[in-house]
């Protein structure tokens, strides 16, 4: 069983930066494209950014802020996130889909870690 657990989410002030983990369990990184998810209260879930299997990442909200990366020694995928906005605030998720070919579409996953909640304060 593939488990994701996310970390690293705080609170920080705008400008700022952040990165999140995502530890996965049960199957390596590089088997999975591995995307990272969020959500603000009342809105729906957008995807930030994704990774496929061969690490070509791609950011679909402001790759000037949002990159990947993965780490195969910890079998970890990191968000870095820079000059945070108070609109970045959400519940961060991380998941992995057993698939070929990057997508940024939130139904084509179907393993999700707990989430790991990022506050901005303006």
């Amino acid at each position: 069983q593939v488990l994701l657990v996310e970390s690293g989410g705080g609170l920080v002030q705008t400008g700022e930066s952040l990165r999140l983990s995502c530890a996965v369990s049960g199957g390596f990184i590089s088997s999975f494209v591995i995307s990272w998810f969020r959500q603000a209260p009342g809105k729906d879930r957008e995807c930030v950014a994704a990774i496929a299997r061969s690490g070509l990442q791609n950011s679909y909200i402001d790759s000037a802020r949002f990159t990947m990366s993965r780490d195969f020694a910890n079998n970890t995928v990191y968000l870095q996130m820079n000059k945070l906005k108070s609109d970045d605030t959400a519940v961060y998720y991380c998941a992995a889909a057993d698939r070929y070919s990057m997508t940024f579409a939130a139904e084509a996953y179907d393993i999700w870690g707990q989430g790991t909640q990022v506050t901005v304060s303006p």
